[in-house]
């Protein structure tokens, strides 16, 4: 008896091969969909996490619901399959496919925050705790504990030696590590300023100078006012008169500032009470801008000795006490005058 060979019938040869171009092109059809977020989302993929386990945490947040066709997506294309783990941002009209290879990339999130010129290292570290993502390994740091973190050697606190700018950062990196590029940057900022300052400057030290930088930037927001500025504090310093400067005497305040400066918070002694204390104080009481540096190491050359406000956002500046006093009265008008109308 002679074996015969079992044929399958051409027809259904050619069902199956529809069947399969059809089930080709609704995997393809998904891959093509948007997921479903309205807005960007930030999506966190945990380390070790597999196909099963990264469809099931897609459904949880409600960025695409469950669906045969995603599993059947990483099998016909597989090197979307290869995900590192991460925290991602989902942008609207993102498609599963473009999710999966933003997966796939490493590319994840970027959270940007902004370390401003002229606030203090506390404020510096209420805003980095409260920076999203971020791990917190100095929250509660006092400034020598910080500096101590930070490998700084030359200066126990790190008050003012840390450069303001705006710092990226992703999931999981530690507030020390953004630290530290902030003051690397700073350190660098500092040493080249230092080697081109102008000559017989009364500062011994690089800190002396980021000091009065500090002191400058407290003083005027006025870009084109601080090397004037500057040149009567070092005024004042080359005949050793006291720098008489409010923001030393908050900054030596702490938490006792409340919002204004009495005649006793003048005369009662701290470190850094500039009306007590003669020269500059033992450290920046800020974080200072690099144009603030430039300027105490670049003072402008006059013979200012006093300075205060004028009412208009900038300063008068004058070069005995008689002048001066007339200026202060001009400004109180001038205030006296603004908080009547």
């Amino acid at each position: 008896m002679k074996n015969k060979k079992f044929k399958i019938p051409a027809l259904i040869i050619v069902i199956l091969l529809a069947a399969l171009a059809f089930g080709y092109h609704k995997v393809k059809t998904f891959g093509d969909r948007p997921i479903n977020v309205s807005s960007e989302t930030i999506f966190t993929l945990p380390a070790g996490t597999g196909r099963v386990v990264l469809e099931t945490l897609l459904v949880k947040h409600q960025i695409m619901q469950k669906n045969p066709y995603f599993s059947w997506l990483l099998r016909i294309e597989p090197e979307l399959s290869n995900f590192k783990a991460g925290t991602y941002r989902f942008e609207k009209g993102m498609t599963v496919r473009q999710m999966l290879e933003l997966l796939r990339s490493g590319k994840e999130a970027q959270f940007s925050v902004r370390l401003v010129e002229g606030f203090k290292l506390s404020d510096w570290m209420k805003v980095l705790d409260d920076s999203a993502y971020l791990k917190h390994e100095l929250s509660g740091k006092t400034g020598e504990e910080i500096a101590a973190a930070l490998g700084m050697t030359d200066t126990k606190n790190a008050e003012g030696w840390l450069y303001p700018d705006t710092y990226l950062y992703t999931a999981g990196m530690t507030d020390l590590s953004l630290l530290k590029r902030a003051h690397q940057h700073m350190e660098k900022t500092v040493d080249s300023i230092w080697k081109g300052r102008a000559d017989s400057l009364p500062y011994k030290t690089p800190t002396d100078m980021l000091t009065m930088a500090s002191i400058i930037e407290k003083e005027t927001a006025v870009k084109e006012e601080r090397a004037e500025v500057a040149s009567v504090f070092i005024n004042r310093l080359r005949i050793g008169m006291r720098l008489q400067t409010d923001p030393t005497v908050i900054y030596g305040m702490g938490e006792n500032y409340k919002g204004n400066i009495s005649r006793k918070d003048l005369e009662t002694p701290t470190p850094y009470n500039t009306y007590v204390i003669s020269g500059l104080p033992p450290s920046p009481i800020a974080m200072p801008s690099e144009a603030s540096i430039e300027a105490a190491a670049h003072p402008a050359t006059t013979n200012y000795l006093y300075f205060v406000a004028d009412g208009k956002g900038g300063h008068t500046f004058t070069t005995n006490l008689e002048n001066h006093n007339k200026a202060v009265r001009v400004y109180r008008e001038a205030l006296k005058n603004k908080n009547e109308k």
